[in-house]
């Protein structure tokens, strides 16, 4: 019987996370039918009600795991998510945002496809969550290309399905708090030649509330990112 675990980081998603949870809940109840699946949420510290919100839809929403935790940021909160999943005893784990950018549909390919691949990947085409975004994610694949010698086509995509062995592998050498998580686990995937499935999704502009990343900001990440990236090829070569 296949487990499977749905994770979503939240930060101050008061305005959009129950109707995230209303719109991706009825894939864990149609995966449940036939294995086992959770919907997890981990409210990372939110100075609003994310956390509140998603108690009171508890008893709605049975397979709906709230989780509180203090604030680390996206990328740890993610790496959180992952661990909670195999520590439950996940055979997958799939990865997407609680801002409603996403679309529940587009997850089935992924999941009749599970047997393919260790990794599947979406790849946002023509989206709709502004320009900054979309510099930070051609600049991403730069330097992807730069410090791991792979072109990955979308490596920071929040639309991913992994086999849980693997991922446990590649996040031995991922720094415990890193910010862009998916971008390396992404290129140690490819670098490591494990099976990788790229599908096309949509990427809808916010459902609402406010995007907490601005251009400082992603500078101040981008610089950091780049010695992590040297920590990370030294831990790939320590482990290789």
């Amino acid at each position: 019987m296949e487990k499977v675990y749905l994770v979503m980081p939240a930060y101050n998603e008061a305005k959009n996370i129950e109707e995230t949870i209303r719109q991706w809940y009825p894939v864990v109840v149609k995966l449940s039918a036939e294995g086992e699946a959770r919907l997890v949420i981990a409210n990372d510290g939110s100075k609003d009600d994310t956390y509140a919100i998603m108690q009171g839809l508890k008893e709605r929403y049975p397979l709906l795991e709230p989780l509180d935790k203090p604030n680390s940021g996206h990328g740890a909160t993610v790496l959180y998510l992952y661990r909670y999943a195999i520590a439950k005893g996940a055979d997958y784990v799939f990865q997407t945002d609680s801002d409603g950018q996403t679309n529940p549909d587009e997850f089935w390919q992924m999941w009749e496809n599970r047997d393919r691949y260790d990794f599947q990947i979406g790849v946002r085409k023509g989206r709709q969550d502004g320009a900054n975004r979309v510099f930070v994610s051609k600049t991403l694949r730069l330097i992807v290309w730069l410090m791991f010698h792979e072109w990955v086509t979308d490596a920071n995509t929040p639309f991913r399905l992994m086999r849980t062995d693997k991922l446990q592998r590649i996040m031995d050498v991922i720094p415990h708090d890193y910010f862009l998580c998916n971008v390396a686990i992404s290129a140690i995937a490819k670098k490591w030649d494990y099976s990788i499935g790229w599908y096309p999704i949509t990427f809808r502009p916010r459902q609402g509330g406010v995007n907490s990343i601005n251009m400082k900001r992603i500078m101040k990440i981008g610089w950091k990112a780049l010695g992590d990236f040297r920590t990370i090829n030294r831990n790939l070569k320590n482990n290789r």
